[in-house]
C-alpha cells in the first residue's frame, strides 16, 4: 500500500492477500468456515467469549448476579480466540450467525436458548433475574437510552478511532482527525452526564454501567488503542472518578479477568468454571514465569 491517492473501482473486489490487520479472519461473506462443535459445561448458562471491552460487559455481568446471590446465574466461560478464527467453527456460528464475541446460551429453558450481541446479552440477564434494570417506566426507557446509545456509538470509538490510530498499516490524517473528533464528544458527553449523577442513569448501578465502562475505561486508562495522552482522557474529571468507582467493584475486577488472554497473568483466568478458579486458575499458578538466572 502506498501513500497515493486511492480511486475506487467500479465494482469492489476483496482481496485476501492485502497484509492489513486481521487479513487472516476478515472476509466479506458470512457463515461456518469450519466443522467445530463448542464445549458445554456444567451450568445453566454458557458464555463464549473474549476478554475484550464487549466480551467484559457480560462477565462482569454474570459476576453482579452471583455476588447478589443469584446461583441460576452460574456459568462455564469457554475463551474462544478471534485471532484465529475460532468464531467461525459452526457450533459457534450456530450460536450467534454474526460470529462476533460474546455468544451465551442458556440451558436452564426448556429448549437451549441462544443469546448473541453483548447488549442483547445484558438485558436478557437483567429481564431474567429481574436485577439491574430499573422496574418504572420512566427509569428503564433512562437505562435502555444509554445501553442502546453505547451499543451505536462505541463502534465508531472501535472500528473507527482505534482502527485507524492503532492498527491501520498507514496513518491517514483525515480518518484520524475525524474519529478523534467523535472520541471527544463522546468522552465529553458522558463527563457531562456524570457531573451530577453517580452512575449513568443517576445513584442506581445498572445494565448501561456495565455496557459503558469497559470500552470508556479502557480507553481513558490507555489499555485501548493506547491513545490516553493523544486524547487527553484525564481532563474527563467526571469520568475518571465514575470509572475508578465502578472500577473497584470486586464483581467487575473478577469479571475483567475472566476469558483474558493477555496482560498480568495474575489477573488471566482464560477459562471461568467454578468461583474458586479465580484463585486456582490464574496464568501466574498454571503457566508460571521462570525465574531469571543470574
Amino acid at each position: 500500500m502506498t501513500n497515493d491517492v486511492y480511486e475506487p473501482p467500479r465494482v469492489w473486489q476483496w482481496n485476501p492477500d492485502n497484509n492489513q490487520a486481521f487479513a487472516n479472519i476478515n472476509r466479506p461473506t458470512a457463515g461456518a468456515q469450519e466443522d467445530k462443535d463448542l464445549p458445554v459445561g456444567k451450568h445453566p448458562l454458557q458464555l463464549y467469549s473474549l476478554g475484550t471491552p464487549n466480551g467484559v460487559k457480560v462477565t462482569v455481568m454474570l459476576e453482579e448476579l452471583l455476588a447478589k446471590g443469584h446461583s441460576g446465574a452460574e456459568y462455564d466461560a469457554w475463551l474462544v480466540n478471534i485471532g484465529d478464527g475460532s468464531q467461525f467453527g459452526s457450533g459457534f456460528v450456530a450460536a450467534n450467525p454474526n460470529s462476533k464475541i460474546p455468544a451465551m446460551v442458556d440451558h436452564s429453558e426448556a429448549e437451549p436458548v441462544r443469546v448473541f450481541e453483548s447488549g442483547s446479552i445484558l438485558l436478557y440477564l437483567a429481564e431474567k433475574f429481574g436485577e439491574f434494570i430499573p422496574t418504572d417506566h420512566v427509569g428503564r426507557t433512562e437505562c435502555l437510552n444509554w445501553l442502546f446509545w453505547q451499543m451505536g456509538a462505541t463502534p465508531l470509538m472501535g472500528g473507527g478511532f482505534g482502527h485507524f490510530y492503532a492498527y491501520a498499516p498507514i496513518k491517514i490524517e483525515y480518518a484520524i482527525d475525524r474519529y478523534a473528533m467523535e472520541v471527544k464528544r463522546q468522552l465529553d458527553l458522558l463527563d457531562k452526564n456524570l457531573a451530577d449523577r453517580k452512575y449513568i442513569c443517576g445513584d442506581e448501578y445498572t445494565i448501561a454501567d456495565m455496557a459503558i465502562f469497559p470500552w470508556y475505561a479502557s480507553v481513558a486508562r490507555g489499555l485501548a488503542y493506547n491513545a490516553a495522552e493523544f486524547l487527553q482522557t484525564h481532563t474527563y474529571t467526571n469520568l475518571a472518578r465514575y470509572i475508578d468507582e465502578v472500577g473497584s467493584r470486586p464483581a467487575v475486577q473478577r469479571g475483567q479477568m475472566v476469558n483474558r488472554p493477555f496482560g498480568d497473568k495474575s489477573k488471566q483466568l482464560l477459562e471461568r468454571h467454578d468461583a474458586s478458579d479465580f484463585e486456582l486458575r490464574t496464568q501466574d499458578i498454571l503457566d508460571p514465569d521462570l525465574p531469571e538466572e543470574d
